[in-house]
């Protein structure tokens, strides 16, 4: 007789589907999960959400938008006030000139990442992704049939990839390029010099795009943030993704958005239509509101994310074998953890990667982190900094004492 669940995955589900890999970033949170349902202490790092609530004023405006009849469909690009309220702020904050025309609202800073990939990139394409990177990025590509080409920064550099690197990678077959700033996982910015010296390079390889993703924009503990759009000669060649999850504790809402020239934008518009058509109404009001209200709430969470940040490097640096620079945004820590491989735990077992031991420090020390592997850089672990202080404290105890136990 034949299996039912056989059948089902190698004749029913699609190749592109079983091509996909679930974010290892999600497969942690569910391993921890399930610890915690048997009710083992685990401190969870792995997922990377603000600990904080959205700002009162925020969801007061939610509600009053349901008793104002925000319940209808909307337009597929987002309502026309969010969206210059959206092209205001690329103006007053970014220093680029939108229309709402330039803007498309999406269901989070994800689904703008998705439809700008999936509207640009052919099959053989190749996308250049400077990593490390956000787990996503590789497996959108896939799903577009392109070909990712991984450009990994050095721990000397910050994991930050050079105009050198980009310059060496690019053949007649890019299409595209992908980076964060700051950056997911590591909490690296570019300065201003490295991305005119990128822009360097592009200017030489007109048939090249540039999505850049600056969801962590306001998450920034080095002062200035610069978008690529901002230098003239690319700008008409750039996508820049950006959201409110982050700097509004806003993650649960799913707003996000992207500015490009019209083309790209009418492009994303026609394939969101299909996929979800316009983001939920409500959501939206609330997205409006976070903009209207200025940034003193985001600002407040900022300072706690530095001070966190601080808190975390002064634990690291009591492990030897984590190596790490200070990260200059986001709220993640990244050490390169290789010292590590080749050691025996005291069940016997060899930690070979980082996967090894981030699911070593999940068992014995019960705090729970993504390997570097789901990012492109395989001899690091990504460990979230947006916990409370004294989860923060007791985390690194944890894994110090789980550390020093291998042999």
């Amino acid at each position: 007789m034949l299996n039912s669940d056989a059948v089902l995955t190698t004749s029913v589900v699609s190749d592109r589907i079983n091509a996909l890999q679930e974010p290892q970033t999600i497969a942690m949170a569910k391993k921890a999960r399930e610890l915690m349902a048997q009710g083992v202490d685990v401190i969870n790092l792995s997922f990377g959400e603000p600990d904080f609530e959205t700002p009162q004023y925020i969801r007061d405006a939610a509600k009053k938008a349901m008793d104002e009849g925000y319940t209808k469909y909307m337009p597929v690009p987002g309502y026309v006030d969010l969206r210059q309220a959206i092209a205001d702020k690329l103006k007053r904050e970014n220093q680029l000139d939108y229309q709402c025309e330039n803007i498309v609202v999406s269901t989070g800073a994800k689904q703008a990442l998705a439809n700008a990939v999936l509207s640009l990139v052919n099959p053989g394409d190749e996308v250049i992704v400077f990593a490390p990177y956000w787990v996503s990025y590789e497996e959108m590509v896939r799903l577009a049939e392109g070909v990712t080409v991984t450009l990994l920064g050095t721990l000397e550099n910050d994991y930050k990839v050079t105009a050198a690197q980009l310059e060496a990678a690019i053949t007649p077959r890019t299409k595209l390029i992908m980076y964060s700033s700051p950056c997911n996982p590591t909490g690296a910015v570019f300065t201003r010099q490295e991305l005119g010296s990128i822009v360097e390079v592009l200017t030489q390889h007109p048939q090249i795009h540039v999505i850049a993703d600056e969801i962590y924009e306001y998450i920034n503990f080095v002062g200035e943030h610069v978008s690529l759009a901002q230098f003239a000669e690319v700008k008409e060649r750039v996508i820049t993704v950006n959201g409110f999850s982050k700097g509004y504790a806003m993650t649960g809402w799913r707003v996000g958005y992207l500015a490009a020239t019209k083309q790209i934008a009418a492009a994303c518009e026609k394939f969101q239509s299909q996929i979800t058509s316009g983001t939920c109404s409500v959501a939206q009001r609330a997205a409006l509101a976070a903009l209207e209200g200025g940034r003193t709430s985001a600002d407040e969470m900022v300072a706690a994310y530095r001070r966190r940040r601080d808190l975390v490097v002064e634990q690291v640096k009591e492990i030897s074998g984590f190596k790490t620079p200070t990260p200059s945004g986001a709220f993640y820590i990244f050490p390169d953890v290789s010292a590590y491989f080749g050691r025996t735990t005291p069940a016997g077992t060899v930690i070979h990667t980082a996967t090894d031991l981030a699911l070593y420090m999940l068992s014995d020390a019960h705090v729970a982190a993504v390997t570097g592997e789901a990012f492109g850089a395989p001899n690091c672990i990504r460990f979230s900094t947006a916990a409370a202080d004294e989860k923060l404290r007791e985390a690194f105890r944890r894994i110090k004492v789980s550390l020093d136990k291998l042999v």
